[in-house]
């Protein structure tokens, strides 16, 4: 319950990991694993953990309003009837056939209730919807409705390429580690299965959920080596030959003196399992023979020096794209005309310019992409950052962006001190403006003209980049282009260029008639 409302606190993912134990709970009553230690644990974990939940401002009653989080909810409420039913049945000594009557009669009466209250708390608006981003997982990338979902590369489907740049040698692990939990099954291998399939299911619906199979590949494939290489040491240390004729003897007492009491039923289970029987003492045989002994070693062998290539091979895959993952993403590698390399460092250097020369309140408005990066780097408010869980509020400020000069300056001026456009080319603002147009467009449907949905009326429309009359009006082109392009300039009474990076990748405006009743509204 603690690390649960730790999670609700500190990570927006908190609602994968609540599901994944719930959905646990759920297939232990499944496979018939329901006890009351079981029950005592989801019993403690949920009511503990979403009391202290919903105390989070953030997250407030969500875990009981949200369809997200619901069903957790409902394994919650499950689990608290089947434990009384198993308290009556108990008590009353209830026969099999009479338990599972009393368990219809409880859960019917339950699900007539609980249709009564999800009908009545419905039209008022009870339950928060699905968000796009779950929507996502289950419908094709692109589709779910939501233009700034689609938008996000990381949105899209994995293919076998990220999962082998992620995961490596685990893609191969993983899956015999699997199998091999599968004929040791138990409490604790239940969550691995079942984590193991819904991280599999979501990681391939959306690439970025890749790392949510991290943990469960890297536990799997530790299964998988642990197990290996340890019958490979009892195979070479002569461990492996003395557990299994004990237990054979062991066994062959035991059918010995209760043979006479399950005479009746096992004879039929013992023909139908002859087979299997005389296989599985053929191969016993076999390998506990002196050439059967020789070729375990020599498999013993040969998977050990392996693991230990293997091994090898991945501790020095990880370590480098290790340092290519923990290279800075705002310092580039560049190359100039006459193949001097330098480095371009326009993204920090634009950074610690808006904290050694703006006022401490100053507010940046910039796309949300580098949101985080204005407010880690520059110590200044940004408009909009990563956390885009408000659509809207990132739809209006597309429609700053990709609107008119005077639509988008009667906008900023109520919101921010200082625009920030990333130029220069590539994957700057100008090459994303389009996703910023649709994205305003799915909010304000006005912004793009009527009947085109997708607002292709904003764009290039041609190789030179030539832009189309949308675009060219916008607020965006005007300042992204100011004396780059003949004829485009920023209108000299609401801008002021104040700062251009060396190899003009960030260009900062300052914004001119800012409204400080606004201003003062937002502080206060």
């Amino acid at each position: 319950g603690l690390a649960y409302f730790y999670m609700a606190a500190a990570w927006g993912g908190y609602v994968f990991v609540l599901n994944m134990v719930g959905a646990h709970a759920a297939f232990l009553v499944l496979m018939g694993r329901f006890s009351s230690n079981v029950y005592l644990s989801y019993t403690l974990f949920y009511a503990i953990g979403t009391v202290l939940a919903i105390q989070v401002p953030v997250v407030g009653w969500s875990p009981l309003k949200s369809l997200e989080q619901l069903p957790a909810c409902a394994v919650f409420v499950g689990y608290q009837l089947l434990y009384y039913c198993e308290g009556i049945r108990k008590k009353k000594k209830l026969s099999r056939k009479e338990s599972w009557k009393f368990r219809f009669q409880v859960f019917g009466a339950a699900a007539l209730l609980g249709t009564m209250f999800i009908m009545a708390v419905t039209p008022k608006g009870y339950f928060g919807p699905i968000s796009s981003r779950v929507r996502g997982l289950f419908v094709p990338h692109t589709k779910t409705g939501n233009p700034l979902v689609d938008s996000v590369a990381e949105h899209q489907a994995a293919s076998q390429q990220a999962y082998w740049q992620y995961l490596h040698m685990l893609c191969f692990m993983a899956p015999i580690g699997f199998f091999m939990v599968l004929f040791r099954f138990g409490d604790a291998a239940c969550f691995l299965v079942v984590y193991a399939a819904a991280a599999y299911f979501f990681s391939h619906k959306m690439v970025r959920l890749i790392l949510l199979a991290a943990p469960i590949s890297s536990s799997l494939g530790g299964i998988a080596v642990g197990r290996i290489v340890g019958w490979s040491i009892s195979v070479l240390s002569g461990e492996d030959d003395q557990p299994r004729e004990k237990k054979d003897t062991n066994v062959e007492t035991k059918s010995k003196s209760e043979g006479k009491k399950k005479k009746k039923s096992s004879s039929t289970s013992n023909e139908g399992m002859a087979g299997f029987k005389a296989i599985s003492n053929g191969f016993n045989e076999a390998s506990n023979s002196y050439e059967g002994k020789i070729v375990k070693s020599i498999a013993a062998v040969v998977m050990c020096v392996s693991l230990y290539m293997q091994a090898s091979t991945f501790a020095t895959y990880a370590w480098r794209i290790s340092a290519s993952l923990s290279n800075p993403s705002i310092i580039l590698k560049g190359q100039t005309r006459d193949g001097k390399i330098i480095k371009v460092d326009d993204y920090r250097e634009a950074y610690w310019w808006l904290r050694d020369n703006t006022p401490e309140d100053a507010r940046v408005l910039a796309w949300w992409d580098y949101g985080y990066q204005i407010t880690g780097i520059a110590n200044r408010t940004t408009v909009a950052d990563g956390n885009t869980w408000n659509h809207e509020h990132i739809a209006l400020l597309g429609k700053c962006l990709t609107g008119s000069v005077d639509e988008g300056y009667q906008i900023a001026r109520h919101l921010a001190d200082y625009v920030l456009i990333w130029g220069g080319g590539g994957g700057d603002d100008l090459a994303k403006s389009p996703h910023l147009a649709r994205i305003a467009n799915s909010v304000y449907r006005d912004h793009c003209p009527p009947g085109d949905v997708t607002c292709r009326a904003f764009g290039v429309l041609d190789r030179q980049g030539t832009p189309s009359p949308m675009m060219e009006r916008s607020f965006l082109y005007n300042l992204h282009s100011h004396s780059l392009k003949p004829g485009v300039e920023a209108d000299p009474t609401k801008f002021k260029e104040v700062y251009r990076t060396k190899y003009g990748k960030v260009r900062i405006f300052k914004l001119l008639g800012v409204s400080r009743e606004s201003k003062n509204w937002i502080e206060e």
